[in-house]
């Protein structure tokens, strides 16, 4: 992890954010965006990383992350991050692919979250969401 005043900031937003929820494997939802943000490489990468998920699955709006000073770079990330459950999720994902920060998020996201290993029951479900993760990995890694 990359540690710089804006990782700081986004680090603390995250796990006010996910400090409460909790993960289909049933850990703290927090873990996911952490172990996502370790992956990346770089102030901007780590950043979205942490907040990937924060406008999308809490109380949390694109003008509180611009107040809070976020760059733009990474707000435009975050937008397209930010699934719209009106577009189709593999149209969502084809608007990812040719923003080089989202798409190395999302494919670290879809990696952890195909990791079936996390889960204590597989189940239909499961596997379905599986071979979505893996058709979206597909679209990411074409040139």
């Amino acid at each position: 992890m990359i540690y710089t005043d804006m990782t700081k900031k986004a680090l603390k937003i995250c796990f006010e954010a996910h400090k409460n929820q909790i993960d289909k494997s049933g850990l703290p939802y927090v873990f996911h965006p952490f172990h996502l943000a370790e992956q990346m490489q770089d102030e901007i990468t780590v950043t979205t990383a942490l907040l990937h998920d924060v406008v999308e699955d809490t109380n949390i709006t694109f003008e509180q992350l611009e107040a809070c000073g976020f760059p733009q770079e990474v707000l435009q990330a975050l937008r397209l991050l930010t699934h719209d459950p009106s577009i189709p999720y593999l149209d969502y994902v084809k608007n990812i692919k040719n923003n080089p920060v989202a798409r190395a998020v999302k494919l670290a996201d879809l990696a952890h979250n195909s990791d079936l290993s996390r889960y204590n029951k597989i189940d239909d479900m499961a596997i379905e969401r599986n071979k979505k993760y893996h058709a979206a990995i597909a679209i990411l890694n074409r040139s």
